[in-house]
């Protein structure tokens, strides 16, 4: 079993929690989503300057080029034919079944539009020169996880889709304002993730409420999350660091 810190909040008794009450301790952990970093904040209310965007989308381009590989981890553990056809629709989100043009070209396309959109060029971004090792260090940690983890677990450990939603929408609603010298294609990465983030969240939330039941295994659970949510929030601390030591205000 994979070692996490424990996390703060626990089931206070001996019983465990029935599947309301485990869903809304699960989602209270939305509190840690990197939503509210310091950075997003600045980012979505139009403080960061150009660069700093491009800071911010060439490394969170890392993180696109791991999730496939983490998916791919996570289904390699599945030893249920059925539970892999319903997870590998999420590699295919991100890798692609066919062009962009007929809408089949997956999410790590769509953000090679986005970071040509703010003014990187595709041969740069997928160079992943500009990845700075925070965040290839807590990238790669999160693909090390779902390949030894139990398969319920790196499922539980996506969990934090169920908080994606609004930070997309976000970007939506103030970047067209904020920063009108992106290019308004660029921002479809943002609009295709919101019902595909929903779709993935009632997969996950089915698995980790059925597998997890008793107090030890719903702890458990909340440290998977909690894992996560600190992998995405040492992501942003790493990205506001090196806009920092390149320049750029913070």
């Amino acid at each position: 079993m994979t070692a996490l810190t424990p996390a703060t909040t626990a089931p206070a008794h001996d019983q465990p929690w029935d599947r309301a009450t485990f869903e809304a301790a699960l989602r209270a952990r939305g509190q840690s989503y990197h939503i509210h970093h310091p950075f997003n904040v600045r980012m979505n209310s139009g403080g960061c300057s150009p660069e700093e965007i491009r800071i911010w989308v060439a490394n969170r381009f890392y993180y696109q080029m791991c999730i496939p590989r983490k998916d791919a981890a996570v289904m390699s553990n599945m030893p249920d034919r059925s539970q892999r056809r319903e997870w590998i629709v999420r590699m295919l989100d991100h890798d692609g079944q066919g062009d962009y043009q007929d809408g089949q070209a997956g999410g790590i396309e769509a953000w090679t539009r986005l970071g040509e959109a703010v003014g990187i060029d595709r041969e740069r971004l997928w160079s992943l020169r500009d990845v700075v090792p925070g965040v290839r260090f807590a990238c790669d940690a999160y693909v090390h996880f779902a390949m030894h983890a139990p398969w319920q677990e790196g499922v539980c450990s996506s969990l934090t889709e169920m908080f994606a939603p609004q930070i997309h929408k976000d970007r939506l609603a103030t970047w067209p304002q904020h920063y009108p010298w992106i290019e308004a294609q660029g921002l479809q990465y943002f609009r295709s993730r919101i019902p595909l983030a929903s779709r993935d969240v009632e997969h996950g939330l089915r698995v980790t409420l059925e597998h997890f039941t008793t107090v030890q295994q719903q702890q458990r659970a909340l440290d998977i999350l909690q894992f996560k949510l600190d992998i995405l929030w040492a992501m942003m601390d790493a990205i506001e660091r090196a806009c920092a030591e390149q320049g750029a205000p913070t």
